[in-house]
């Protein structure tokens, strides 16, 4: 319980560092905005350097000067997102004059048909080249590059069937190329399907942005970007100043950035490339390499071709990723005394596919000191993993890959990577709009932390004239934000749980095999298809790659009696279907299947995506497919029957979320009720014993719960409301107070009373308070923007009641939009950020006359839309057109209860 003792003793460490949005505001601004994010309970920054116009230059250092002395002052730390431009790569334009060979660089095929009965055929190759379809986005000031180095690589037949189908036949006719043309003397009978494969600069994405697999291209963001702030500040890096953080940085390969689409094999795409790439793929497919390159567009030389050629390719690819881009950044980070942190953008599955991510979500942060994702635009919401949102600049979110893999990816990786040591970081609330107040943000925050998110970058404060219409919302807005300080009470919730699940160890049920491999080399099922079946049975998963069984060296990986990586122990390993397996995963398999659970869902894998000995091949599969298989359904009913599932819960709640975590001295169980409506009323059943204390985070303090041994372990009654979290720990307790003995509501008549009176209410802006106007008189307590449809501030409510108890009870309000504040008889109760709307009043309440007073604080939504207009534009992504209700909305009681003793 050290860590509670810490918290309660408020020693709580800090885990929170929001984008701190830089435009060149004067340094009294800076200096406020700092004051006000310290204020929020936060001690760190993160620069955003997106909108700033002279990054690296004069104003840059003029601004990051006041910052820095700021953040000494303060003892704040400071972290810098590592670009001038959205997404990390475009190098502050270093790439504008740069030599050719450090701008990015594709492969490429174009192709034609023919029938073959023409006694010979010329084509030139070099005008077909040229003629490829453009998918080049030029730089935003000004036209592209046009380099001179397109070469041609090789030109191989394959005869079409029938429709767009060729058969597997790959004839090797580059030795037919004479100068700029292809001469082909008596070519077989039949349609025949030509491809041209070659290299180019000169078509791909991004033409402005490093090549993120060259080392000598990557090495232009040290040199433009991170040595810069090196040679301003070395005295501070380590001390003030703790890291780089890249943002959503991309391959690039085709020009939009947003369709997720791009994955290998399945689209005709320029594909990242470099010089060390041809040596890669003859060392992976042999000698004849080249006569495979068709198969990365289309389904050539048959299923099995396209598996290996496709695995190798993205295999080799990603490597590069990972040493060249993640691995480079972060040794520089490491060798100057600071961390290198950041994400890609994961969205829809992009984070094993290509354009704007980089293949691999585990390799593309390898070289980072934590994990990273981010959930902005509407991403997540309550209830919302069944929905596809539609958003304008994209195809539209998929709520079952939200909900159920992106936190997930992001903890696992946290887990099982040495070089994090546990930290997994998320960006989190940007773009949600302003109407993205503290009641979804405080849904946002259990969602992230309950799934082992324990650093939070919050998007953002943004000290631009109000109102920024740049991915709202933004929480302080020059004061304007009614919402300001309960923000502070939610960071001050989030800082003290990142506290709780830090430096521990995360203790999880199974782990489930990342799809990406299987994606790439054919047919597959996406991981967070058995990940949700698991979710909604409460067994806990983290999603592995098959890196851990190709090099169980780097991860600690072992089996002994149960699978260990770095730490972390599983009781069986669920591999989604996949086609193609890698080599890795299929001698595990073979040399543990026999003493440790590892089940396919729907079907056994056909083949082996980085194998080509047949022989060889064909005996390996032999033991995998004597693995047991499962229907997606039945998973949860095989892990049962092999005791891979660490806690129960009952009734059966499908919105039920929960983490384990082990410090030396106690474990900790975060529970989440993630419904809208459904309240949790049950038991939750613990696989081991001890004395059992719930944390309340957001209030700070131990709150008793009802407990029982159970065999080994522990049976606890909870009950939650939707939005309602807490802590259960369970372990050495007498180094903490005890709390009181539990409460218990009075079920006799009489026990609760409905405040029926007259409410007066009045109204305040945000900047204005606490100077209320009186608005009106009355009995009922319904929307008050129906009345004041353009209003965002503070509503007062206060009305009188009399009771002939002074004893306990609790003040409960239906509902309120959103943030609500409480005094009886000009005693200060609490504050709440979110449902549910219940308040104590122990000690406050006498007998006879009693005063109370409310205060229900809105998003600024209102005010934006009057500001702008009630069009979309200013917040793309918002949830809805919809406009949610402002103050208390339904009825109003006292609620009495007894102490049980």
């Amino acid at each position: 319980m050290e860590r509670i003792k810490n918290l309660l003793d408020g020693n709580a460490e800090n885990y929170i560092l929001p984008f701190f949005w830089q435009h060149g505001e004067d340094e009294p601004t800076l200096r406020e905005y700092m004051g006000a994010i310290q204020a929020s309970g936060i001690g760190a920054v993160c620069l955003e350097s997106r909108p700033h116009k002279d990054f690296c230059g004069p104003k840059w250092w003029q601004d990051l000067d006041v910052i820095l002395d700021e953040a000494r002052t303060r003892d704040m730390k400071v972290w810098i997102l590592d670009d001038s431009h959205f997404p990390t790569g475009f190098a502050n334009g270093a790439l504008k004059d740069a030599d050719p060979e450090l701008h990015k660089q594709f492969l490429f095929m174009q192709y034609t048909d023919f029938n073959g009965h023409l006694p010979n055929l010329s084509l030139n190759v070099r005008a077909l080249i040229k003629d490829a379809p453009p998918t080049r986005m030029a730089p935003p000031r000004g036209t592209p590059r046009v380099f001179d180095d397109d070469k041609v690589l090789c030109v191989i037949a394959s005869r079409l069937t029938k429709g767009n189908n060729v058969d597997d036949t790959l004839l090797d006719i580059t030795d037919k190329i004479n100068g700029d043309w292809l001469y082909w003397d008596d070519p077989p009978k039949g349609m025949w399907r030509i491809y041209v494969v070659f290299t180019t600069r000169n078509n791909g994405g991004h033409a402005d942005y490093i090549n993120m697999i060259d080392h000598d291209s990557c090495h232009m963001m040290i040199e433009h970007v991170y040595e810069k702030h090196y040679e301003h500040y070395a005295a501070d890096f380590g001390k003030t100043i703790v890291g780089f953080f890249s943002d959503e940085p991309s391959l690039g390969n085709v020009a939009g950035m947003f369709d997720y689409s791009e994955s290998i094999g399945r689209k005709r795409m320029p594909l990242p490339w470099n010089k060390d790439m041809a040596g890669l793929l003859e060392t992976s497919l042999g000698t004849e390499w080249m006569r495979n390159l068709p198969a990365l567009w289309y389904n050539a030389g048959g299923e099995t071709l396209c598996a290996h050629t496709r695995y190798a390719y993205m295999d080799a690819m990603t490597r590069l990723v990972e040493k060249n881009f993640s691995g480079q950044l972060g040794k520089w980070c490491e060798d100057h005394g600071v961390m290198y942190i950041g994400h890609i953008i994961e969205d829809n599955n992009l984070h094993a596919r290509l354009s704007a991510s980089l293949g691999h979500f585990y390799r593309s942060m390898d070289g980072q000191h934590m994990s990273g994702i981010d959930i902005i635009g509407n991403q997540v919401l309550p209830e919302g993993e069944d929905h596809f949102r539609f958003r304008p600049f994209d195809d539209g979110l998929d709520g079952e890959f939200y909900h159920f893999a992106l936190s997930k990816l992001g903890s696992s990786h946290a887990h099982i990577d040495p070089k994090k040591k546990g930290r997994a970081m998320c960006e989190v609330f940007g773009d949600y709009g302003w109407s993205c107040g503290t009641r979804l943000m405080k849904y946002l925050t259990d969602h992230m932390l309950v799934r082992g998110i324990n650093y939070v970058v919050p998007h953002a404060f943004s000290p631009k004239d109000f109102p920024d219409t740049d991915c709202p919302p933004h929480f302080y807005a020059h004061g304007e934000n009614p919402l300001y300080r309960h923000f502070g009470k939610l960071m001050r919730y989030m800082n003290r749980l990142c506290h709780i699940f830090n430096d521990g160890l995360h203790v999880c049920d199974v782990a489930v095999l990342y799809h990406g491999e299987a994606e790439w080399a054919g047919d597959y099922m996406l991981s967070q298809k058995p990940a949700r079946v698991l979710a909604e049975n409460q067994i806990d998963y983290d999603i592995l790659p098959s890196d851990v069984f190709a090099h169980p060296g780097y991860f600690n990986a072992k089996l002994d009696g149960e699978l260990y990586v770095n730490g972390e122990n599983y009781g069986a390993l669920v591999i989604p279907y996949s086609q193609f397996i890698t080599k890795a995963v299929a001698e595990f398999i073979k040399s543990n299947s026999a003493r440790f659970p590892i089940v396919f869902i729907d079907s056994s894998p056909d083949g082996i995506c980085d194998m080509t000995d047949g022989q060889e091949q064909t005996a390996l599969l032999e033991h995998v497919k004597d693995c047991p298989t499962v229907l997606l359904k039945d998973l949860p009913d095989f892990l049962e029957k092999h005791n891979c599932r660490s806690i129960r819960v009952s009734p059966e709640f499908k919105y039920i979320r929960f983490q384990r975590y082990r410090h030396t001295d106690s474990e900790y169980y975060m529970f989440s009720n993630e419904a809208l409506i459904d309240v949790f009323d049950g038991y939750v059943d613990l696989p081991v014993a001890g004395d059992a204390v719930i944390y309340d985070a957001m209030e700070n303090v131990l709150r008793p719960v009802r407990s029982q041994p159970l065999g080994e372990g522990t049976r606890v009654y909870l009950k939650l409301a939707p939005y309602e979290s807490v802590v259960l720990c369970i372990g050495k307790t007498q180094d903490v107070e005890k709390p009181e003995e539990p409460v218990a509501e009075r079920l006799s008549d009489g026990n609760t009373l409905e405040l029926t009176g007259s409410w007066d209410v009045s109204v305040v802006s945000s900047k204005e308070y606490p100077d209320f106007k009186a608005f009106k008189t009355c009995t009922q307590l319904t929307d008050i923007g129906l009345e004041l449809p353009e209003f965002s501030g503070f509503i007062r409510y206060e009305t009188r009641f009399t009771t002939d108890s002074a004893g306990d009870a609790y003040l409960e309000f239906d509902d309120a939009y959103e943030g609500v504040e409480v005094w009886l008889n000009d005693h200060y109760v609490n504050m709440k950020i979110c449902p549910p709307y219940r308040f104590d009043l122990s000690g406050l309440l006498k007998s006879g006359e009693n005063v109370l007073r409310v205060e229900v604080a809105n998003t600024l939504d209102r005010k934006v839309r009057t500001i702008l207009g009630h069009g979309l534009g200013h917040s793309l992504r918002r949830r809805s057109a919809i406009i949610e209700p402002s103050g208390l909305i339904g009825g109003a009681r006292l609620k009495y209860y007894r102490r049980l003793k």
